[in-house]
């Protein structure tokens, strides 16, 4: 079950990794290109994760999730998901959309790392 957790924790960070190199791409796209695709793939992959992660939690007995945490870092991943979803099949992102998407990323790591 430990090695399933890694594997789940693996592609989480992986999903991580996607929505900041999304953010990188959209952001060398330059203003009035479309919005990439990679943000609802990073966000579905972290998505996915998380809850499976949240879903093995009764078979692991040393590890305990704060469920007001996740709560919120969910809550942060269906705006970051709104957001683009909405936006994706636009002409052309709005100036503000990027740098929103990017910092809502910023903030998820943020309470991954900083909420005990």
């Amino acid at each position: 079950m430990e090695f399933l957790r890694l594997v789940l924790v693996f592609l989480h960070l992986l999903g991580m990794a996607m929505l900041i190199g999304t953010f990188m791409l959209q952001l060398h796209a330059g203003q009035g290109a479309k919005l990439n695709k990679g943000w609802l793939h990073g966000g579905g992959l972290q998505l996915i994760t998380g809850l499976a992660l949240m879903g093995i939690d009764p078979a692991l007995d040393d590890i305990d999730y704060n469920p007001v945490k996740v709560g919120v870092k969910i809550l942060v991943l269906l705006v970051i998901l709104g957001l683009a979803g909405g936006f994706l099949r636009k002409p052309a992102a709005p100036k503000w959309l990027s740098f929103t998407l990017g910092g809502l990323v910023v903030l998820n790591v943020g309470l991954a790392v900083f909420w005990p």
